[in-house]
């Protein structure tokens, strides 16, 4: 049986349950979709629990419409359609509550609201989360943040999806010379915002952690759990890009970022007793950190960094406070 057999079931079986009201089958037709939309939402607000309402947000209004489907498109199609339009609609709310990402002159920018991604709730279908492996990086979504609303969906229903202009101009409500020019101006923001890295996400890259990264993270973690802050600063270059959301502000270089943690109580008492476990986030190393105090005799999820590594050295750190994650499966304890 072929994709576009598979497809075309599909569809007659949704007009059809359009018709009776199943709503056992609608789940059942829709509910394999919830991952890669809940990614798609993830890239255009990068936040995972406003992703997580904005895909809810998806299945209802596609029940609500769900007469309007005629099988022009494939049902897959249609609902990626919907997701974009309420992730505009909740953008076009959230300009007036949140601030545009600030433009820090030489420390690039920031994101307050960015919240990182398990990779376990990644699509499972091989090519979907090859896709998603540099789609869903935390240098690329910040870097999406930067585009106007429908700049950005123009850019990810075109360069990431691989949509052709005629759907993308259908589904922005748009012509297709104002899709091509969105996102042209869109390309030129994100060669800025990612001037070293590689920009066609169409043909994905494989991708694997290299030995390198591997020792430089197994190193980072002995050097934590021993304190040792001379070690730690010798595995970050000089150049690193250290934030921490939703606090404001990026601190630029390696001995500025550890003279930040240090005046915070880093190493100090009450901050000495750490364990740390290795993750990935964003499909990127990630050190989850869990901290024992005086009052506490197990070992508390305290943070996750998640770290870019670039010739065996620590470029960017991205930390996240992460005891009020608990979607990102990692135990509370150890």
């Amino acid at each position: 049986m072929t994709d576009a057999t598979v497809r075309g079931a599909d569809e007659a079986t949704f007009i059809a349950v359009a018709r009776t009201e199943d709503t056992a089958q609608f789940a059942l037709l829709t509910e394999r979709h919830r991952r890669a939309l809940h990614v798609h939402c993830y890239r255009m607000l990068a936040n995972y629990d406003d992703a997580q309402d904005m895909t809810q947000e998806t299945f209802l209004r596609a029940w609500r419409r769900r007469e309007s489907f005629d099988g022009r498109a494939a049902l897959r199609t249609w609902l990626y359609r919907i997701a974009t339009n309420a992730c505009l609609d909740f953008l076009d709310k959230r300009r007036h509550r949140t601030p545009v990402p600030a433009e820090l002159p030489g420390a690039g920018s920031e994101v307050p609201y960015l919240q990182p991604y398990p990779d376990r709730m990644l699509p499972e279908d091989p090519q979907e989360s090859a896709v998603a492996r540099e789609t869903i990086e935390l240098a690329f979504v910040v870097a999406v943040q930067h585009l106007p609303p429908r700049q950005r969906a123009a850019l990810i229903l075109r360069d990431v999806l691989g949509w052709p202009a005629a759907p993308t101009a259908e589904a922005l409500e748009l012509s297709v010379a104002s899709v091509t020019s969105a996102l042209q101006r869109a390309r030129v923001t994100m060669r800025e915002q990612l001037p070293d890295r590689r920009l066609d996400w169409r043909t994905p890259a494989t991708y694997e952690l290299s030995d390198d990264e591997r020792a430089t993270v197994k190193a980072w973690v002995q050097a934590h759990e021993r304190n040792d802050l001379e070690g730690l600063v010798s595995l970050m270059r000089e150049d690193l890009r250290f934030a921490m959301p939703p606090d404001p502000g990026i601190v630029v270089g390696g001995r500025a970022a550890l003279d930040a943690w240090v005046a915070g109580g880093f190493g100090g008492p009450g901050y000495d007793d750490w364990r740390c476990v290795l993750t990935t986030v964003n499909r990127m190393p990630a050190v989850a950190e869990y901290l024992r105090t005086p009052e506490h005799p197990e070992y508390r999820l305290f943070a996750v960094d998640v770290l870019h590594i670039v010739d065996g050295r620590i470029a960017e750190i991205t930390g996240f406070a992460a005891a009020d994650k608990p979607w990102l499966g990692l135990p509370p304890t150890l």
